[in-house]
């Protein structure tokens, strides 16, 4: 089986919001795609293969939900496969198009979904469910509050504070108010954090990631076909899954090699694409990160866990602008997942972020000479992450 180079081609987003009632979930979708294949100069007749990335059914409302799709992106007649791992779908979805043409299945793929979080009913009586119905879902044990005891250990092994947590949504917010797309883009202080009400502490409600709406697309391709229509790309060249215990108990201080402060298997999922893309330091050769953290406290395990510092270190960091745009590594120069999540394509976002910085073609959340960058995504009970590096 040969094994080819995979570049992306063609970047498309929505401008996301808290609301879409102009538009169902096909036409978001087709909003996306539309912009994709302008970016990639194509025309449908040129993609193979569609992989569509698409949340629970629940926040649909629609059973089998992906049907619903099929003509939104261009995929009567074509390969189709849904994606869902939760908030990492995104992710795992530009990933499975990589491996449609990686291993010579294909030549160009086009990923692509959209979500209506935010319309969906109650979002979190949906992501509740997760939970395993004979014990830990009935602590209760929901989304927030599983992270919210994330951040209590953070606290206690590497002495984060609610104001370091604040610090994280201040420098996010003000990355998003230059970032056209961004759903969060009001800019705030660390007193506006700490006034916000407690949603489960220390996690107030600034601390937390809103629900959006909006589409995604991405195009990609094999390097041959890139070449020999003489297009434009930058390069995936390394990426990587891992997989956590779904058992939340099993990842407590209890265990040594599974502390519930830190994001193991993320770290994993690091290891595995840098080793991948040939990369032996990351704090010296990554120039900037798209990380998902749907919370504020979130972002600095992810930050240990792609390596940007020493475990515990990102605190101190925060404080001296380390992770800021016009800092030694930006991390979420569009705001994150903190100011944008439209959870379907959420992580999807994350890499098309990625690949414009690495582009050139951030504008006004640019990173100054970025070459080469990180993205991840989480999903289920902080269970299932993907990670991916991207170069130009």
């Amino acid at each position: 089986m040969r094994q080819e180079r995979v570049g992306i081609l063609g970047i498309g987003q929505s401008a996301f919001k808290p609301r879409r009632d102009d538009a169902s979930y096909p036409d978001l979708v087709r909003e996306a795609v539309v912009l994709a294949m302008a970016d990639a100069k194509l025309d449908f007749e040129q993609i193979e293969a569609i992989v569509y990335s698409l949340s629970p059914d629940a926040m649909v409302g629609i059973g089998n939900a992906e049907r619903l799709g099929v003509d939104a992106v261009g995929a009567r007649n074509k390969p189709f496969l849904r994606i869902n791992t939760g908030g990492a779908t995104g992710i795992s979805s530009v990933i499975s198009a990589y491996y449609h043409v990686a291993s010579g299945a294909c030549d160009v793929v086009l990923t692509a979904g959209a979500d209506k979080v935010g319309e969906c009913g109650d979002s979190q009586t949906v992501l509740n469910k997760i939970w395993d119905p004979s014990y830990e879902r009935q602590l209760p044990l929901g989304t927030i509050n599983m992270l919210a005891m994330s951040a209590v250990r953070y606290m206690d092994r590497y002495g984060m504070t609610q104001e370091d947590m604040a610090r994280v949504t201040v420098k996010n917010r003000k990355h998003a108010a230059r970032n056209p797309n961004a759903h969060l883009r009001k800019e705030v202080s660390i007193e506006d954090v700490m006034a916000s009400r407690c949603i489960s502490w220390p996690i107030k409600l600034m601390d937390c990631c809103p629900q959006s709406s909006g589409g995604a697309a991405m195009v990609l391709a094999s390097e041959r076909y890139i070449r020999e229509n003489h297009l434009d790309a930058v390069w995936i060249t390394g990426l990587a899954h891992c997989a956590e215990t779904y058992w939340l108990g099993d990842r407590m201080a209890s265990n040594p090699v599974a502390d519930h402060a830190d994001a193991f298997a993320l770290s994993r999922a690091f290891d595995r694409a840098y080793q991948m893309a040939g990369i032996t330091d990351p704090r010296t050769q990554i120039d900037v990160a798209e990380l998902y953290s749907p919370f504020s406290n979130t972002e600095f395990h992810a930050i240990d866990a792609a390596h940007l510092c020493e475990r515990g270190e990102s605190v101190q960091l925060m404080r001296e602008g380390y992770f800021e745009l016009g800092g030694k590594v930006p991390v979420n120069p569009s705001g994150g997942t903190l100011c944008t999540n439209a959870i379907a394509v959420t992580a999807m976002v994350r890499a098309a972020e990625v690949a414009l910085q690495v582009w050139g073609r951030a504008g006004g959340h640019q990173a100054a000479g970025a070459r080469r960058g990180v993205a991840s995504g989480n999903g289920g009970d902080h269970q299932i992450f993907g990670t991916m590096v991207i170069e130009a």
